[in-house]
């Protein structure tokens, strides 16, 4: 039997006469690697061990036929295209030999120009068939990789690669079920990042991401591999330990969090630190059902939260009802535009020489069916945290609008009316349009409308900022800072910055006289501002003390409840009257 290379097509030879044989070899072995064996036990024995392109066989062979061989040969080699032979030239045969698997029939005696053309065609058919199961090969293993791409997805953050909720209560389903049978308990970790909402506002929505993936990664450090960190999205995180065997290694758990969080973060040159408030639930004494327990876990975050971050805490049970009211008080805000239950509070904003009456801020209150009036900090976080805050903002934009046109009509002096835009609002497309056109609505021109933004809002993208803000102040749209001091200010984008006044925090005005400190800082705004050609408001005012030392500092303009607290629509109209314009007593303040 001759070897066989692999530089050129294969070509075995099975056929019981030793002529027949060599005639073929004599007419192949040029162009092709030719072997030959004398049966069809011993062509399987060859094919056993090497492949080819093409095989050639007799159909009437001592033993085994040639038939009975082809589906073996396909066995043991598919890509293999086998040619019979026969003495027969009929239909029949023909019929038999395809059926049988054969790709074509030779018939004896040969005519070389017949066999060389079965020969070519064949291999032709053997390239062609290979090409094709290559590409259902490929089909397959993109199929196989989509499939993975598509389980990846499903069940896992795309950002971070942690699992996602749904593959993260499928663990904990099956932890639970594990540890009702052995008797054992399951603690859930609900971690929420305390910073991320500041990160986004100040240095943007991609930092935010980088600090996410950074968190992932020492999260998954604190754990074993038999625990599992998740994500559940936004600054949510969820760990789950199968087992745990009391409330002290829960604790220490936390204590390895928190020391873990602590050095500081690294986003694109800012260096900034981090620390995360944490819920945590057990199996089975703060529920029995996955989705128990994931809801109590977030209940005790959420207390955690409102402690004031970097806390934990552990559910108990009254912690559900104060959820539950929460939730309803989230249902019931959602009906407060179309239930005409938001309302207007008017503060006046007061020059401090003269204490006329300059301007003044809407501010908006709820009043609930059953509740009555929701105090705004109950209400405005929770619409900051749903996003009802758009609905929300843009409604009090619209009223206050309205309401500043009534009151030119009515013949009320024409002043500013101040309007409290979020950072969500800020962070809206076509903000600058949506205002005109509220303004054009309202039929109120553009310089009795003042928008009041954050520092961290603005600071946010300071480029599309000083876009945004200057569309607006060359329409004539007055732009002050709000709860100046508290935030992250660049001073050399503030001076970039299209503004027309700023609002120095109350947190700074509430010890002014008293604190050296505050009084130096206040003193150093009012310069900065002025340098800049700013007005200055000072919030918060409550005494006369603090007016005073204001005057000194020469600001321009006080607000709060040493003038008046917000009023609604009656009390702001009686105060507004041409005769009260001048508040009482300012004469002697």
């Amino acid at each position: 039997m001759e070897s066989v290379t692999t530089n050129k097509p294969g070509i075995l030879v099975i056929d019981d006469d030793e002529h027949v044989r060599e005639f073929l070899l004599d007419l192949f072995r040029e162009a092709y690697n030719c072997c030959e064996v004398s049966s069809a036990e011993a062509a399987l024995m060859v094919l056993a061990q090497d492949s080819f392109d093409l095989v050639i066989s007799d159909i009437h062979m001592g033993g085994m036929s040639g038939l009975e061989l082809v589906p073996q040969v396909h066995a043991l080699s598919p890509d293999s295209i086998v040619l019979l032979v026969s003495e027969q030239d009929n239909i029949e045969t023909a019929i038999e030999a395809m059926r049988g698997g054969a790709f074509d029939y030779i018939l004896k005696p040969f005519d070389i120009r017949h066999v060389e053309a079965a020969v070519e065609r064949a291999l032709k058919q053997g390239l062609l068939l290979a090409e094709k199961r290559r590409y259902k090969d490929e089909l397959e293993r993109l199929l196989i990789e989509r499939t993975a791409e598509v389980d990846r997805l499903a069940y896992y953050d795309t950002l971070t690669s942690l699992p996602n909720r749904a593959l993260f209560e499928d663990r904990l389903t099956q932890a639970v079920a594990l540890a009702q049978r052995a008797d054992k308990r399951v603690a859930v970790f609900f971690i929420a990042l305390d910073q991320l909402k500041k990160v986004n506002d100040t240095l943007g929505h991609l930092a935010g991401d980088q600090l996410m993936q950074q968190v992932a990664v020492r999260l998954k450090g604190c754990v074993t591999e038999s625990d599992t960190v998740a994500r559940f999205g936004g600054d949510q995180f969820v760990l789950m330990l199968p087992e745990i065997k009391s409330t002290k290694d829960a604790v220490d758990l936390i204590a390895s969090i928190q020391e873990a969080l602590n050095p500081s973060f690294h986003l694109d040159r800012q260096e900034l630190f981090a620390t995360a408030s944490v819920g945590v639930s057990f199996y089975p004494d703060d529920g029995k059902e996955t989705s128990s327990l994931v809801k109590n876990a977030g209940a005790a975050l959420y207390r955690a939260k409102k402690s004031g971050g970097n806390e934990y805490r552990f559910y108990t049970a009254d912690m559900h009802a104060k959820t539950s009211k929460r939730f309803e008080l989230e249902t019931s805000l959602r009906h407060a535009i179309d239930n005409h239950e938001l309302l207007l509070h008017y503060q006046p904003r007061v020059a401090i020489d003269s204490l006329r009456i300059v301007g003044l801020e809407a501010l908006v209150r709820w009043k609930h069916p059953q509740l009555g009036l929701v105090s705004p900090g109950d209400f405005i976080p929770l619409a900051e945290e749903t996003g009802l805050i758009l609905p929300i903002g843009e409604w009090v934009l619209r009223a206050a609008c309205r309401q500043n046109r009534e009151w030119q009509d009515k013949g009320f002096a024409r002043m500013r009316i101040g309007v409290n835009i979020s950072a969500l609002q800020f962070q809206q497309q076509h903000l600058a349009e949506t205002v005109m056109r509220i303004l054009k609505e309202a039929e109120l021109g553009p310089e009795f409308l003042e928008l009041e933004l954050t520092e961290s809002s603005i600071m946010s993208n300071a480029e599309a900022t000083i876009d945004v803000l200057t569309k607006l102040q060359t329409k004539g749209v007055a732009i002050s800072v709000d709860d100046f001091g508290t935030g992250f200010s660049s001073l050399s984008y503030l001076k970039r910055l299209p503004i027309d006044s700023l609002k120095v925090d109350q947190s700074f005005v509430r010890e002014l006289a008293t604190d050296p400190d505050d009084a130096a800082l206040v003193m150093a705004i009012v310069s900065l501002a002025h340098t800049l050609r700013l007005r200055v408001v000072a919030e918060g005012v409550e005494n006369q003390e603090q007016l005073r030392f204001l005057r000194l500092l020469r600001c321009d303009e006080i607000q709060g409840y040493f003038i008046s607290k917000p009023l609604p629509l009656e009390g702001i109209e009686q105060l507004l009257a041409p005769t009260n314009l001048l508040l009482p007593d300012a004469e002697h303040v």
